[in-house]
């Protein structure tokens, strides 16, 4: 007796499970931009996790990773278990985007797509690389958000230094444009 197996057809554009991912969502590259920039001048590192097949959703940071100013060391045993993890994203406060021995060591042994990110952390200063430390292109999938307005009225929040006569600096209201 032949078994019955309904044929299921994917959405155009969308992968399996376990393919390597071919776009990044602007939030998920802004956010490990961010991130970069923050840790400066140590290097920054995390997980890439694709929700959808072949697109790079999110970005995962594990607990008891290391960073210094010429290592970022990932404690993968701390990793969810989870199908959609793709691949791994770090830094190199250097500016150099291209992957050391060591990265090309971690791409061959774990995960389908790395992410270089380097100075100035803007959105033209990073490189995707295969498991093999070969350059690929990652389509960037959305708009760039808009730095968000101050509302006219409100205070700017500025530092306030104490020096021997108290507070030197208060807060000022802006100018309505």
């Amino acid at each position: 007796m032949p078994i019955f197996r309904p044929h299921r057809k994917r959405p155009e554009g969308y992968g399996r499970i376990g393919d390597a991912p071919k776009a990044i969502t602007r939030r998920c590259l802004d956010t490990a931009l961010a991130c970069a920039r923050s840790a400066l001048p140590n290097e920054f590192g995390g997980i890439l996790r694709a929700d959808d097949p072949g697109v790079i959703t999110d970005l995962l940071l594990l607990p008891g990773t290391t960073a210094g100013r010429r290592h970022a060391n990932f404690q993968l045993h701390m990793l969810p278990v989870d199908l959609g993890v793709a691949g791994t994203v770090h830094s190199h406060p250097s500016g150099a985007l291209h992957p050391s021995e060591a990265d090309v060591t971690l791409f061959r042994h774990w995960g389908r797509r790395h992410i270089i990110l380097g100075r100035p952390y803007d959105s033209g200063s990073w490189r995707a690389y295969d498991g093999n430390g070969r350059e690929v292109h990652l389509d960037v999938i959305g708009r760039p958000e808009p730095a968000t307005p101050v509302p006219s009225g409100t205070y700017r929040v500025r530092p306030v230094h104490r020096g021997p006569e108290g507070l030197s600096e208060k807060p000022e209201l802006l100018d309505e444009e």
